[in-house]
C-alpha cells in the first residue's frame, strides 16, 4: 500500500496518517515503516530527534532561494525513480509536492510560476514518476468545513502553524484544485469537519478497498486467518 496524504493544515493529515498506520497494523499484521511528513515548514519532523528550538530558528532563518533548494530535494528524495524491485513495499507521505505546490508560493516566497523550481512543474514531475513507477499509489484527500478549520486553529493552535486564519478558504480551494487536477488515477476524499478519528479511519477503509494491491488482500487474509 502506497499512500499519499494530503489537505489544508488542520484538517487532520498527520493525526489521520498515523491512525492509518495502526489500522494497517491491526488489520495487515505490518504497519508502514515510517511515516514521511516532512513538508511542514520550519518543523519538517525529520526522523530521529525532534529539531531544538535553536535549529528551527535556523531553518527560518534560511532565505527563499535556499528553502527551495533544500525542499525540492526532499521531494525528489521521497519519490520513486526507478522501478519498485520490492512490490511488497509499502510508502506513506503526508504533503509531498502538493503541500509545496500551495504553501511555497503563498507563504516562503518560491515556488511560483515562472521562478526557479516552478513548483507547478515539478509537482507534475513528481506525478509523472509515481503514474510510471508506484501506479497503485493513493491519493487521500483529508478536508474539512473552513468553520471546523477556524474552530481547530481557535482551540488547538500548532506551535508552528503555517496556514492563516485569512487565507483558510484560499487554501481549501487550492487543495481542491490540486488534487482534482492531480495525475493520479487512485483518489478517495475524506471529510473529518464533523467525524471522529475512528469514523475517517472506517470511511478510509471503506473507500481505499477498491486499491487495494494483491500484497496488501494477502497480508489482510493471512493476518486474519492468525488471529
Amino acid at each position: 500500500m502506497r499512500l499519499v496524504i494530503v489537505g489544508c493544515e488542520y484538517s487532520g493529515t498527520t493525526t489521520l496518517a498515523h491512525a492509518i498506520n495502526d489500522w494497517a497494523t491491526e488489520t495487515m499484521g505490518v504497519g508502514f515503516r515510517l511515516i514521511h511528513d516532512h513538508f511542514k515548514q520550519p518543523d519538517t519532523n525529520p526522523h530521529g530527534p525532534a529539531l531544538t528550538e535553536d535549529e528551527l530558528a535556523q531553518f527560518q532563518a534560511l532565505s527563499a532561494r535556499h528553502r527551495e533548494v533544500m525542499q525540492r530535494q526532499n521531494l525528489y528524495y521521497h519519490t520513486s525513480y526507478t522501478a519498485n524491485s520490492e512490490s511488497k513495499e509499502t510508502s506513506l507521505v503526508v504533503g509531498l509536492h502538493i503541500d509545496e505546490t500551495i504553501y511555497g508560493p503563498l507563504y516562503f516566497g518560491y515556488g511560483g510560476a515562472g521562478q526557479i523550481g516552478d513548483r507547478h512543474v515539478i509537482a507534475k514531475h513528481i506525478e509523472q514518476r509515481i503514474v510510471q513507477y508506484t501506479p497503485e499509489t493513493v491519493l487521500v484527500h483529508v478536508k474539512a468545513r473552513s468553520d471546523i478549520i477556524r474552530q481547530r486553529m481557535t482551540q488547538d493552535p500548532h506551535a508552528r502553524a503555517v496556514l492563516r486564519e485569512t487565507d483558510v478558504e484560499h487554501v481549501l480551494a487550492r487543495f481542491e484544485e490540486e488534487v482534482r487536477g492531480s495525475l493520479l488515477m487512485n483518489k478517495i476524499t475524506l471529510d473529518t469537519s464533523d467525524a471522529t478519528v475512528a469514523e475517517t479511519v472506517a470511511d478510509f477503509e471503506r473507500k481505499v478497498h477498491p486499491f487495494l494491491t494483491q500484497e496488501d488482500l494477502a497480508r489482510i487474509l493471512v493476518h486474519r486467518s492468525l488471529k
